[in-house]
C-alpha cells in the first residue's frame, strides 16, 4: 500500500512539474507588463479598500454617537456607511479594468 502510494506521488509530482514548466514559459513570454498591471491593480484596490475603511469608521463612529442620543437615526446613518462601502467596490471594479485591459 505504501508503495502504491508513492508511487501515485511520483507520477502526480512529474506531470505537475510539466504543467509548471509549461507556465513559466508562458509567463517568460509575457514579459514584465503583465507585472506591472498586477502591481497597478493591487495598488487600486489597497488604496480603494483603506479609503472605504477609514470612511466607514468615521461614519459609523459618528452613527453610534448619534443613535446613542436618539435612537430613530440609526436607519439615516445606514445609506452613508454603504457609500462608503461603496469605495472599495470602485476600487475593486477599477483592478478588474486594469487587469482585462
Amino acid at each position: 500500500m505504501k508503495r502504491k502510494a508513492i508511487f501515485i506521488a511520483f507520477v502526480l509530482f512529474t506531470c505537475a512539474g510539466q504543467f509548471l514548466f509549461a507556465q513559466e514559459e508562458a509567463a517568460a513570454e509575457q514579459g514584465s507588463g503583465s507585472a506591472i498591471k498586477y502591481i497597478a491593480a493591487a495598488i487600486a484596490v489597497g488604496i480603494a479598500c483603506i479609503g472605504g475603511g477609514l470612511a466607514v469608521g468615521q461614519i459609523g463612529a459618528a452613527a453610534m454617537g448619534a443613535m446613542s442620543e436618539n435612537a430613530e437615526l440609526s436607519g439615516k446613518a445606514m445609506p452613508f456607511v454603504g457609500l462608503a462601502e461603496g469605495i472599495c467596490l470602485w476600487g475593486f471594479l477599477v483592478g478588474l479594468l486594469i487587469l482585462i485591459l
